[in-house]
């Protein structure tokens, strides 16, 4: 059975002082994504978006084929809610100061001056169009990945609820079963045991929250648990490393059991850089595109 994150803004900055508690030298990042997620959140509340629609027949084939509910570049979104969050974020960004500063000042006077198209950025982070954040990163001499990060961000709420409700088209009674995203076919961005320890997977694009077995990896179907490691500390027990020698990626866990605060998948991404890190340094890869 699959799922969705649902959470409000007070619970996500509850999240953030837990978090800061237990590990203080996240605190300044923390308080800037918690910034960021409580806007996302908002913003999602003022959303307007028409459910798209799938036949019985379409339904059918994909259930078959095993196809994700649709291609990214077929999400439905709210662009002026989405402009309207990235001045947002842009706001952040400036009051919490770094690099990203005068990427978000170039952005903000392109768009006040009518030489940044908006709609134009959206649709080219869903058509993927690399070529395109290439091109204007270079004309606005800034950075491509803070530009990213500007569109996904802004768009992350339109994301989160179109998967929403295309969930209604996927069948409750089967399991998925597979490593993919089964709204968008993105790859999982984190891995969660919950319950009795079952484990669940969520979309590191979209966010969608699906079941998965436990011994399995969702990079390469791999399941021969003599190629399946992970690690872990004992300071911090709630997460755990799933590595893969197959395809040599790995994915963090999160076993919310072991936890007594309010988890925000999005935070606990955030707040476990060093676990990244790790596993980078013994030469695995993350399987995750956006952040």
């Amino acid at each position: 059975m699959s799922e969705n994150i649902t959470i409000t803004s007070n619970q996500i900055m509850k999240a953030v002082e837990s978090l800061k508690e237990l590990r203080p030298v996240y605190g300044t990042i923390l308080d800037f994504y918690g910034q960021i997620f409580v806007a996302q959140e908002d913003s999602k509340c003022k959303l307007h978006i028409d459910p798209i629609q799938i036949s019985e027949e379409m339904l059918s084939i994909k259930a078959e084929e095993n196809f994700p509910l649709i291609n990214m570049s077929e999400f439905a979104i709210d662009a002026k809610e989405a402009g309207n969050l990235l001045i947002r974020i842009c706001d952040i960004v400036k009051k919490a100061g770094g690099d990203m500063v005068s990427t978000n000042q170039t952005v903000l006077k392109a768009i006040e001056a009518g030489k940044f198209d908006q709609k134009e950025l959206f649709a080219s982070l869903l058509n993927e169009d690399d070529a395109f954040f290439e091109n204007t990163a270079k004309e606005l001499e800034i950075e491509k990945k803070a530009l990213a990060f500007i569109a996904y961000n802004s768009l992350k709420p339109s994301l989160s609820m179109c998967a929403e409700q295309l969930s209604a088209y996927l069948d409750k009674d089967k399991p998925w079963g597979k490593g993919y995203c089964p709204i968008c076919g993105s790859s999982p961005g984190l891995s969660m045991f919950q319950g009795e320890g079952e484990r669940f997977l969520i979309c590191g694009f979209c966010w969608h929250k699906w079941a998965s077995n436990r011994i399995f990896c969702p990079f390469c179907d791999n399941t021969d648990t003599k190629t399946l490691n992970y690690f872990f500390s004992e300071d911090e027990k709630e997460y755990r490393v799933d590595l893969c020698d197959g395809c040599k990626k790995y994915i963090k866990t999160v076993d919310t059991r072991k936890a007594e605060r309010i988890i925000y998948p999005p935070l606990e991404q955030v707040a476990t850089l060093h676990l990244d890190i790790k596993a980078k340094e013994m030469k695995y890869e993350s399987g995750i595109h956006f952040a």
